[in-house]
């Protein structure tokens, strides 16, 4: 038994990576007004990035590169639609993904043919000697890849660096909050919100390339398959605060990691259904039952000087 919540953790841990550092840079930009539902979208396309540019160069580190490259493009266009053009966030937001979903399928199609990426250049698992031996957490925190360990750090200096006691956690909050009053105050919204969505693009690309170059070591069809969206879910059940949308996104990564656990684990449960678990758990949080929460009451909200 010890050995099956040694890989569920694990596994929970694991499968959470990509949702830390998805969720690290929303929660800012949600903060600041500017909901993302691209998350999506961002890392798919980090994620191909990530997979064609490890491929061609036969560095996993170019392939990280590639990959914050394509996610800030991916950002930028989300940032020009909603913040200077001013258009709905949900509709770009799911119109991104849209187009992330097909032009990444094209491509793949283009640039590995149609038996996928294959094996690309990634990150193995680094163990740490002695911590990794430690009953439980050892396994799930202390045998991540390099990309792992740096998704580790990038989250916790978000949530440090972004803190609303800190001066730039202030900005974002008062951008948020109201951007006539912050702008009337001296404060750059626009550059604040265009900030956090390329902050977003960045920390989602980290995310898909660590699906491709440090879980699969390959790209294939919706490489991400929601894990984005969960990302953006893991925020409002967070209840736009860091550490507990850290928690919500364990929690997320461990309904997952449970439908490969669940036979060993003694539980007979059918496959579909566990699939669709961290689904269930993310409708729960957005419909509120766990709890009451207020989102920042600019989100979704155009800025518009002068008014």
């Amino acid at each position: 038994m010890s050995a099956v919540l040694d890989e569920l953790a694990a596994g929970g841990v694991r499968l959470a990576v990509p949702l830390l550092l998805a969720s690290a840079g929303e929660l800012l930009s949600e903060r600041a007004g500017v909901l993302n539902l691209s998350v999506e979208g961002m890392m798919l396309t980090g994620a191909f990035a990530g997979a064609a540019g490890a491929l061609a160069s036969g560095s996993a580190v170019v392939g990280v590169g590639a990959a914050v490259v394509a996610g800030l493009v991916v950002a930028l266009l989300q940032a020009v639609l909603s913040v200077t053009l001013r258009a709905d966030q949900i509709v770009t937001g799911i119109t991104i993904n849209a187009l992330a979903l097909g032009g990444t399928t094209y491509a793949a199609r283009l640039w590995f043919g149609d038996g996928g990426a294959g094996s690309v250049p990634g990150f193995d698992p680094l163990p740490v000697p002695v911590l990794r031996d430690i009953p439980v957490l050892g396994p799930a925190l202390f045998q991540q890849s390099a990309l792992g360990y740096a998704a580790f750090a990038v989250t916790a200096v978000l949530a440090v660096a972004g803190a609303r006691r800190t001066t730039w956690g202030l900005a974002v909050d008062a951008v948020g909050e109201d951007a006539t009053t912050a702008d009337r105050c001296g404060l750059p919204v626009r550059a604040v919100r265009y900030g956090v969505v390329l902050l977003t693009g960045a920390t989602s690309a980290l995310a898909g390339a660590q699906l491709a170059l440090s879980e699969v070591h390959s790209f294939s069809d919706n490489l991400t398959a929601g894990v984005g969206y969960l990302a953006v879910v893991a925020v409002i059940a967070g209840r736009w605060r860091a550490w507990p949308t850290m928690l919500a996104c364990l929690f997320f990564g461990t309904a997952q990691a449970l439908q490969f656990a669940a036979p060993a684990l003694g539980l007979h449960v059918s496959a579909p259904l566990l699939t669709t678990l961290p689904y269930v758990f993310a409708l729960l949080a957005v419909s509120g039952l766990v709890g009451r929460s207020r989102a920042p009451s600019a989100l979704t909200v155009p800025f518009v000087r002068g008014t």
